[in-house]
């Protein structure tokens, strides 16, 4: 009576404050005139309900009505009249009336309370299925659910009250749960469990079966306390169910204390209860521990089903156990079950993640042989593992076969497809497949949405990229964060960091709140672009809004600063990671190591590996490579023994050295000198299967550098016997070698015979061999070696131009020195000194004085430095023609530029004067040549 009592309250009340007014004198005539209507309408009804009730007694009581006035007569009021006047009686024909005049009121709302006059009626006989009709109807209505329940409630009171009451609130309760109105259900079983009215057991363990299905724990726990709080005492299913909410939130330690306890309070779990822990073992991982319950299930008298044994292979899958799950396979055809759809797909799936399609095809076949059909789901399993290998071919076969055996493809089959598509670059074809899904009017899931956007933006068509996003959102799409991470992510590999940071805040605008995802994204390109200042502005905003940083987060501050040298940072920022109680990674951990060795902090760095290993974070085979390369390659002491006992250690450490590793090694020992212990190593690279072409360069350049050509052109003809192909870097270092030596025509050999094998000399190349001719004299071939590289398209570069012009100046071919050392100066190069030295003494030899100037001004614009030497020849040029301006001048640039100190003017003077030809230069000479020096040593 509580509830009733409440409820009913509840209604008055609400009632109360709807008639709640002033009030008001002029609506006296209008309240007059409304009541004597009302009491003619109220007559009016009572006589039709007196005439209605009269024919219902009668078999063919249809039949008199239609053929009376009463049909025009009828309203909701007359009908629940009618229903309550005749509750006792045929309660099928008052429902077969209520139907009737639900039509003859033009399908009209019919009262509230008519339903529930027929539900308690129908349930007083125990026509429970023709009740829960009535209730549907009642429910789709759209009442408010309390409204719905005081309804029902007000005519038990009415009619007196049966046993029934429980009935139809339990048929009610099922109903929400039907139409999947859980909150609804849920109400109406706690309002009725505070009314004293108390669903049975099964009612109770629907709801929670239900509930647990969709994911809704809140409400599942409130449903299973007020059980507690009713005492309703649980059964096996109740526990199985609480046992599977407890497996939802990953509550595993929960699930295994229920099943302990319910053992212990006298409830037997059943086979239903034992496959529920057996499939929420597997999902959380726990394989093993799944396998050691299904054994103890014999001991208790239980069986493993189909379901049992399927939910192993699933898990078994899931951990990339396949060749187990084949064994469980098995085991089920010998004790007489038949894996049905769902283990034959996990199995399909297992093998087609693991790229394995020859054997997920095997076992398709299989399926079909056992007279197993595939679903939509096998499927789908199949065309997204072709896609997922690459052969997107198949995954258009199998397409196909599903079409042509009547199965209907869904979104998600075209999904795969389209994304495998977009990594090919195939976007014909992903236009093929939208407009097939537009022809069978399949609308783009959220995932297809992200596939296509992740598409666009590997395409670098991010412009269509940002549109897909907004027709996304105009067709009522919402999208989540991991869509907009992936938009930010593509801008960001773009560097457009303005439209990332733009998108970014457009998310809350959309009403998706960035996660910590997509604030990485913008971060780590920002660290990556070397705008340190910028990421920590978003890593301020992101702790700001209550997101955490993670290892991705920390790990794009410490690679970005120690990339920049910038260790100090790198380390407070490593230190802060780990205060925050965030485990590092062996990526983070290398950054740290190779930041250090560039540094030449070797102490640092294995500081930072022996805490990696401290941490029981395994250096993988990056770690030991930056290590190794420090101790040779940034280290001072080069410490060769060290890097050799790391080499040592790693196979201990289940990291096998690969060819880098060796490759570096090698290096360091050509770099100390030790041929021996390099050549070595390469005989243990090429017994390993991983010699590389870079390892035999650096041996090879080892013996080159050490005088040992012999030995290295032995190195090089048995690295071809080896199938290791030279590269340019191979020529380049033996061309190089033979023209320091003086065997020019070995390097000759060498460099047409690259050419033959289509291998293009760079600039170094060309450069070897302008030094060999240089030095040979060979000036004619260097030259021509010269026009045929620029012909060739390769851009000479400073050092190619200085030994070009070096070789003129030898030639005395002033003038093409002079229009090199323009086109040198206009492409904004810089030549060596020497050259200018070469050039100014010859034009110094042939008088072009005007020309020396230009040069001297341009070599000192250049940052180049003139020696006395060449500055003394130019000074007597000057006096030998008696040409004083031009000296004057020329000794005012050296002195601007610092090539000739203070200390020095007097001396150059005087030197000067003594090849003088006439005491008149002489006198000239002195006057204007002192006024430089006053200004010098002013």
């Amino acid at each position: 009576m509580g509830l009733t009592f409440a409820l009913r309250n509840r209604h008055v009340l609400a009632k109360a404050k709807r008639r709640h007014h002033v009030f008001d004198p002029k609506s006296l005539n209008f309240c007059t005139f409304s009541h004597s209507q009302s009491q003619t309408s109220t007559k009016q009804n009572e006589d039709t309900v007196n005439e209605i009730s009269a024919m219902l007694k009668q078999m063919n009581w249809q039949c008199l009505i239609e053929s009376s006035d009463i049909p025009k007569k009828l309203n909701p009021e007359v009908v629940r009249s009618v229903l309550l006047q005749n509750k006792v009686s045929n309660p099928k024909r008052l429902l077969h009336f209520f139907d009737w005049s639900t039509s003859q009121m033009g399908g009209g709302p019919q009262n509230l309370y008519s339903f529930s006059i027929l539900a308690v009626s129908l349930c007083n006989l125990r026509l429970y299925a023709h009740a829960s009709g009535v209730l549907e109807r009642m429910v789709m209505t759209q009442k408010p659910v309390l409204e719905i329940l005081d309804s029902i409630l007000r005519c038990r009171v009415d009619c007196g009250g049966s046993n029934c009451d429980v009935m139809v609130i339990e048929i009610l309760v099922d109903v929400y749960r039907k139409m999947g109105f859980l909150n609804e259900a849920v109400t109406v079983f706690l309002e009725a469990k505070n009314g004293g009215f108390l669903p049975r057991l099964l009612c109770c363990n629907s709801l929670l079966k239900d509930l647990v299905k969709c994911n809704g724990m809140e409400l599942f726990w409130k449903v299973y306390d007020g059980m507690l709080e009713a005492k309703i005492s649980p059964d096996v299913y109740t526990y199985s169910n609480v046992i599977n909410a407890l497996f939802k939130v990953r509550n595993v330690e929960g699930a295994r204390k229920v099943l302990f306890e319910m053992e212990e309070k006298g409830c037997r779990p059943n086979v239903v209860t034992y496959n529920v822990v057996i499939g929420g073992l597997c999902r959380s991982g726990a394989v093993d521990e799944a396998f050691e319950l299904k054994k103890s299930m014999a001991g208790k008298g239980l069986v493993p089903d189909k379901y049992t044994y399927s939910t192993l292979v699933d898990g078994l899958c899931r951990q990339k156990r396949l060749e187990e799950a084949k064994l469980v396979l098995e085991e089920m055809f010998n004790v007489g079950l038949r894996p049905d759809l769902f283990t034959y797909t996990a199995l399909v799936n297992g093998f087609m993640k693991e790229g394995k399609v020859e054997e997920a095809l095997r076992i398709k076949d299989e399926m079909v042989a056992h007279g197993i059909k595939l679903n939509l789901v096998t499927y789908n399993v199949l065309v997204s593992g072709f896609c997922k290998v690459g052969d997107v071919e198949k995954a258009r076969t199998i397409l196909k076969e599903m079409i042509a055996i009547g199965i209907t493809p869904d979104t998600q089959t075209f999904t795969p497809l389209i994304d495998r598509y977009y990594q090919e670059k195939k976007l014909v074809e992903v236009y093929d497949l939208l407009l097939e899904m537009k022809k069978r009017k399949l609308e783009p899931t959220i995932s297809t949405y992200g596939v296509i956007i992740n598409g666009l933006c590997r395409c670098g068509d991010l412009q269509r990229a940002n549109s897909v996003l907004e027709q996304m959102i105009a067709g009522g799409l919402k999208p989540n964060a991991v869509l907009y991470s992936t938009l930010i992510k593509g801008h960001v590999q773009e560097s457009r960091f303005d439209e990332a940071i733009r998108i970014l805040k457009g998310m809350r605008e959309n009403g998706v709140l960035p996660d910590a995802f997509c604030y990485n994204s913008l971060i780590i390109g920002l660290c990556k672009a070397k705008r340190m200042e910028d990421a920590k502005t978003f890593l301020v905003e992101m702790i700001e809004r209550g997101l955490k940083p993670n290892e991705y987060t920390y790990g794009a501050f410490i690679n970005g600063y120690c990339k920049a040298g910038e260790m100090q940072l790198a380390d407070r920022y490593f230190r802060e990671m780990l205060e925050c109680g965030i485990v590092s990674n062996d990526v983070i951990y290398t950054a740290l190591i190779d930041g250090h060795c560039k540094e030449g902090n070797i102490t640092e760095a294995f500081s930072a590996f022996r805490r990696m290993l401290e941490q029981g974070v395994i250096p993988d085979v990056q770690s030991y490579s930056v290590l190794i390369h420090g101790l040779y390659g940034y280290c001072k002491s080069g410490n060769l023994m060290e890097a050799f006992r790391l080499l040592d250690e790693m196979p201990s450490k289940g990291v096998p050295p690969d060819c880098f590793i060796y490759s570096a090694l090698v290096n360091g020992c050509c770099k100390a000198g030790d041929m021996e212990k390099a050549l070595s190593l390469s005989h243990e690279m090429v017994q390993k299967g991983f010699a590389s072409t870079s390892s035999f360069n650096a041996l090879i350049d080892g013996f080159c550098k050490s005088g040992k050509l012999v030995e290295a052109n032995q190195l090089f003809e048995y690295m071809i016997d080896k199938d290791l192909t030279p590269d340019h870097v191979t020529y380049t270092i033996l061309i190089d070698s033979y023209c320091k030596a003086g065997l020019v025509k070995e390097a000759e050999q060498h460099f047409l015979e690259m050419q033959k094998k289509n291998i293009m000399p760079n600039i170094v190349t060309y450069t070897s061999l302008f030094c060999g001719y240089n030095n040979m004299g060979k000036r004619n071939k260097m030259f021509a070696l010269f026009e045929e590289m620029v012909a060739r398209g390769i851009e000479p570069n400073e050092m190619a131009y200085g030994l070009i012009g070096d070789a003129y100046c030898k030639e005395g071919d002033l003038m093409k020195t002079l229009k090199l050392v323009d086109d040198v100066l206009v492409k904004g190069m810089i030549l060596d000194s020497e050259i200018y030295d070469a050039l100014i003494y010859s034009l110094c030899k042939k008088e072009n004085f005007p020309e020396v100037l230009k040069l001297l001004d341009g070599a000192g614009g250049q940052g180049l430095t003139l020696n006395l030497p060449t500055c003394r020849a130019l000074i007597h040029g000057f006096y030998k023609v008696g040409n004083m301006d031009n000296a004057a001048k020329a000794l005012e640039i050296m002195i601007r530029f610092g090539w000739v100190p203070a200390s020095n003017i007097s001396g150059l003077i005087n030197e000067g004067q003594s090849v003088a030809n006439s005491e008149k230069s002489v006198n000239i000479s002195k006057q204007e040549i002192s006024g430089v020096a006053c200004q010098a040593e002013a």
